[in-house]
């Protein structure tokens, strides 16, 4: 053995931690990429977007509605109305429709890899026209998570009768 080199052992032990490393480093960052993973993170973090929507609504943000819902965005709501993502973005922008409130409860999330089913019940109160509503409803979102972040690709709701 030479003085000052490392041993064969050592070296070996060395790239071994490294390839170690190195391998745990990739799965966490596939993990932090990946919703299934984490799926009570992103449960979380899509009934917060279903909360920003709502907000969006009320203050008639198409902007940051159009952040939440794919290009392919589809919508079908509780009166048979089909809506493409301009279409539905334009709707929004409609000032004569004044909501007072839109909340949602009983949420419930399944996530599956890369794509998940948010269904609930929402709370949708205010002015349409000058006239008055009250409107109870159930809600099924499907999002997808795309390029690093959520959006919602479908959307569907059905009045419930109070």
């Amino acid at each position: 053995m030479r003085l000052g080199l490392p041993q064969r052992g050592t070296i070996w032990m060395k790239r071994k931690v490294g390839v170690c490393l190195l391998w745990l480093a990739g799965f966490l960052a596939a993990a932090a990429q990946n919703p299934a993973e984490s799926s009570h993170g992103s449960e979380g973090l899509l009934i917060a977007l279903e909360n920003a929507w709502n907000q969006a609504q009320l203050h008639h943000d198409s902007k940051a509605l159009g952040e939440l819902v794919a290009d392919t965005f589809i919508s079908t709501d509780n009166d048979g109305t089909f809506m493409t993502k301009a279409q539905f973005l334009a709707d929004n922008m409609d000032l004569s429709y004044k909501p007072s409130l839109m909340t949602n409860k009983d949420e419930r999330v399944f996530v599956y890899e890369n794509a998940a089913v948010v269904a609930g019940i929402y709370h949708a109160k205010g002015l349409n026209k000058g006239k008055a509503f009250d409107h109870y409803g159930r809600f099924t979102d499907t999002w997808v998570y795309l390029n690093g972040k959520w959006l919602c690709v479908a959307s569907h709701t059905s009045a419930l009768k109070r």
